[in-house]
């Protein structure tokens, strides 16, 4: 599924225009987006838990030229599913 395929399932589901739908779940990644880069961690009862997680800098290698390469330290994005989500997909 694409987001322009879950907008059409909100808006069906919903019962709102494709514009509306569209518009709503723009807001909900947004406010997830928002939250992550905050810091914070966005808990979603029976679906799953959206938060960070920091990476340390490391040396890789170019695997075309064997040449060691600086790894910059970041934070990433992290998902745990809920307990209803796993459910639902293990029907």
């Amino acid at each position: 599924m694409n987001k322009n395929e879950l907008i059409d399932g909100v808006a069906n589901s919903a019962g709102l225009s494709k514009t509306d739908a569209g518009k709503a779940v723009d807001s909900v990644i947004d406010a997830i987006s928002g939250a992550l880069a905050a810091g914070g961690e966005v808990r979603m009862t029976g679906f799953g838990t959206f938060s960070t997680a920091s990476r340390a800098a490391s040396t890789g290698r170019n695997p075309r030229t064997g040449e060691a390469i600086q790894i910059a330290a970041s934070t990433r994005p992290k998902f745990k599913a809920g307990k209803s989500l796993k459910d639902a997909v293990n029907k």
